[in-house]
């Protein structure tokens, strides 16, 4: 992987934050970030935050179930190593691979993936967006009153925004994705995190036309909100 230099990266001596430009491959980016964590967790590199975009394709954790991959000839399919089940990477989804080291910010699993929820949560309310957890839907979701309701008579809901997380000697990998304006019907390949009650949207599907490098801001301003570390503050 290319080191880049500002605006593209963000480096202290404790934390960096780095945009990947165009789309950045899969096996090469996941090898990487695997490097990164080997690095952080014997003390060699500072945590890490990168942003960036994937070409289409189809990822399965380590709970997916084979009868969710609807389409398998239409996408690459690369096995992940995440928790979780089937999910899409794609151009116009920002996906965030979070390299924190659990060890400095307290050995609780549980209250980290809530910590990344709510960093979601937080940065889709800048654009009022309201975001939510779901009892046994992990992710985040938003309510679409404007649809038709469930059979249920209950708000239809679809998801916004998808989390997978692994850790390896305390330090975290993989992360998040937030749609931001990617097509959509290519989640009709899979059943999406093995869901299929509910459907999947995106910021412009939600009719807000916000860029890619808003949602980079929100992100990096609300990291503060939720965890310990700033990458503004150092």
């Amino acid at each position: 992987m290319t080191p880049m230099t500002a605006p593209d990266a963000l480096m202290t001596d404790a934390f960096e934050w780095r945009v990947l430009p165009g789309l950045s491959d899969y096996t090469t980016t996941l090898a990487a970030m695997e490097a990164r964590v080997a690095q952080i967790a014997r003390g060699a590199a500072p945590e890490a935050i990168w942003l960036l975009e994937h070409p289409p394709l189809y990822t399965a954790g380590t709970s997916a179930n084979p009868a969710d991959l609807i389409a398998p000839e239409r996408f690459p399919v690369h096995v992940a190593g995440r928790g979780g089940q089937y999910t899409y990477h794609g151009p116009g989804q920002r996906v965030v691979y979070a390299m924190l080291d659990l060890n400095k910010r307290g050995r609780d699993v549980r209250c980290f993936v809530h910590q990344i929820e709510a960093w979601v949560i937080a940065t889709l309310g800048e654009f009022g967006v309201t975001g939510a957890r779901r009892a046994g839907r992990v992710g985040v979701w938003v309510t679409r009153p404007e649809k038709p309701p469930q059979p249920d008579g209950s708000p239809r809901e679809e998801k916004i925004a998808a989390i997978g997380i692994k850790l390896r000697r305390w330090v975290s990998f993989h992360g998040l994705s937030i749609n931001v304006e990617p097509d959509l019907s290519h989640f009709d390949g899979i059943v999406p995190c093995g869901i299929s009650a509910h459907g999947v949207t995106s910021l412009v599907d939600l009719g807000l036309p916000i860029t890619m490098e808003d949602v980079d801001l929100a992100l990096q301003r609300q990291f503060a909100t939720v965890f310990d570390t700033s990458p503004d503050a150092l």
